[in-house]
This record gives structure tokens, sequence and C-alpha cells, in this order.
């Protein structure tokens, strides 16, 4: 049976702050990238076929409805990829998925919900990148996203890409850096807030070109791709899977993707490296995740089931639309996924520190 997915929104209106400045250490970060070259309540959506009781880990799972988790806003680059893969998932498990949309603080409201939830696989959830970021910029962080987490396996790296609003001058990633210089006290960067995939693209944008740029944080990259569109706002950089679409269509200008090579539904965009910045490139990695101590049959269950919604021909043709693809299936294991976040970890650590952005 096909299944569908619901919306239903509760999520709290974007609030425009007070632009803030981020310093970043030139030094440290763009060695590391060298080297790596390789909350508020939100909206809820239902994808599945009827299923009832409860439980998990007796040899019955599932046999109620699951809940995904998705730490940032509707709409937004991570529910996208999440609802692709919900539907598939759901039909594989045979019961209703909900999405549902809790926002806030960079992703870590809807971490540590997931990590006080009870270790049953009902509740799961998506994050990206943000996840080995977390430590770093939040010292006081509730929860170790390696001890407190089963990891289900990764989904996708998506690429990133500069856009700026219609009206914003430059053409060109070349002129875009150029004009920032120029009218450093006046441009605008829109991202989603402390930690989030666009954050720290910006980060590295002010490390590659040694510009210190004014931040404009929003809660989402849909509600900050929005004020883009509607010329609020000046530039951002944020993941294919939510800028494709306006790329294509004119809406916005793109300067570059932040991959080594070009992306192939994006032929005509240029890397950040054709345009003379090799050290700007990063990718936004996704993964599945349930409370620590979820019983394993449980896991293999979800992670059996994510393995055929990355192989479902629907998920991988809309993915390539959206600039990326499945990750390979020796990615999509628990074991792959735990030895990434780690590496992860470790890499973005020094970077963060050196820069001196935390969110405390």
């Amino acid at each position: 049976m096909r299944l569908g997915v619901h919306s239903v929104t509760t999520q709290t209106a974007a609030r425009h702050r007070r632009p803030t400045r981020w310093v970043a250490s030139i030094a440290a970060i763009t060695l590391a990238l060298a080297a790596c070259q390789a909350g508020d309540p939100g909206a809820s959506g239902t994808a599945g076929s009827s299923g009832g009781g409860g439980g998990g880990g007796d040899g019955d799972y599932p046999d109620a409805e699951i809940t995904f988790i998705v730490p940032f806003s509707a709409g937004g680059p991570t529910d996208t990829v999440t609802r692709l893969i919900a539907e598939p998932m759901a039909e594989e498990l045979g019961v209703q998925i909900v999405v549902q949309n809790v926002t806030g603080a960079g992703g870590t409201v809807a971490a540590d919900q997931v990590a006080n939830t009870e270790a049953d696989g009902y509740t799961v959830l998506m994050h990206h990148i943000g996840m080995s970021t977390a430590p770093t910029l939040y010292p006081d962080l509730s929860y170790d996203p390696l001890e407190d987490f089963e990891m289900i396996g990764l989904v996708t790296e998506v690429p990133m890409t500069f856009v700026g609003s219609p009206e914003f001058e430059p053409e060109t990633m070349e002129e875009l850096v150029a004009y920032v210089e120029d009218n450093i006290d006046s441009v605008t960067y829109a991202n989603a807030g402390i930690g989030a995939a666009s954050q720290l693209c910006g980060l590295l944008f002010e490390t590659a070109t040694g510009l210190d740029i004014t931040e404009v944080p929003y809660e989402g990259t849909q509600p900050a791709l929005d004020d883009l569109l509607g010329n609020q706002v000046d530039f951002m950089c944020d993941q294919t899977t939510n800028t494709s679409e306006p790329i294509e269509a004119g809406r916005v200008k793109a300067y570059a993707v932040t991959t080594p090579d070009r992306v192939e539904s994006l032929p005509d965009v240029p890397t950040t490296e054709e345009a003379g910045f090799p050290d700007l490139q990063v990718s936004v990695w996704h993964g599945l995740y349930v409370p620590a101590g979820t019983p394993q049959d449980v896991v293999d269950a979800l992670n059996a089931a994510l393995v055929v919604a990355l192989a479902d021909e629907n998920v991988i043709a809309r993915l390539a639309e959206l600039g990326t693809a499945p990750v390979a299936e020796d990615r999509a294991t628990p074991e792959a996924h735990r030895e990434h976040l780690q590496s992860q970890l470790d890499l973005w650590r020094p970077i963060i520190e050196e820069a001196g952005v935390t969110a405390g």
C-alpha cells in the first residue's frame, strides 16, 4: 500500500535578531579543511499504514506509529531528506511514520528530546553535521552524541551552494567576495542559527576570504531562504536540497557549489575551487539515531528499512534532482555511521575552538 505524508504545523515563526559577527581563525580552519577534503515545537506529518499496540525489542517491532524527529524547520533541507525516506521506510516497516519538526538551539533541543525518550524504537532522530559540532559549540550540552544514541545509518551527503538575492549586485563568486569586501558593513549573510550547516558554511567563508561578515540568524533555513528571495538579506550558503529548485527557476543568483566537482543537476554552477577558493568545501551528511539502549533487533529493523529506502527509485531520482544521492550501502550501517560521527567530532572540535565560536 502506498503511504501518504500529512502535516500539522505548530511551528514558531522565525524571529529576526540583531546581526552578529563571527571572527574565524583562518589558519586553523583552512588547514583542517584541506586535510578533510575527501527549539521550539514544530511541524509534523505522517507517512505510513495503520498499526496498533506498542513496545519494542519483543519480536513484534514495530506494532505502533513511529515518530521521526527533525531538528529543523519544515520545508528545510533536513526535513526534505527525512520526508523522502519516511515513506518507503514506513512501507517496509508496515506502520505509520510521523515526521515532527522540533526546532531550536541548532538542533540540540530535538536531540536532547530523543536522547531522553524511551529506548523502544518508536522515536527516531534525523540529524545532520550539527551532531558533530554541538559538543564544541554548546559547552553545557546535556547529551553525548556517542554515548546517548544508537546509530541507525548514514543517509546522504548534500553539497552546499552559495546563493544571492535576486537584486544583489554580484553575479559570480569572485564578484561576491570583492563586493562583500567593499561593503563589509552593509552586506548581510543569512543562516539558520548557531550550529546549523548554513552558519558553519558562513564561518568557512570568513576563513577562506579573511572577511568578517554580518550574519542574520533565523529559526530554520527555509525562513532564511524566503527572506533571501524577498531581498531582505543579501546572500547565504544552503544545501542543494533547498536551493536547487530556486536556482533552476532563476529566482536566486547561484555563485558556487562547495564540493570538489560540479553537481550534476546544476552543471552551470562552478565549484568554489574553480572560483579560486579551494579550501571552501563542505558537505552536509545526515544520519538516523535512536536513544542508547534501544534493543538490537529494533536497530536492525530500522536499519533494514533504511537500506530499502535508500535503494528506492523515487528516493534516488528525487535526491538526484536536489543535487545529491543516497550513501553507498556500506555506509548505511550503524558501524559506519558511528565511525563517521567520531571522525567528524574530531575534525570540527579544533576548528570551532580555534574560531572562538560558542553558543554559550
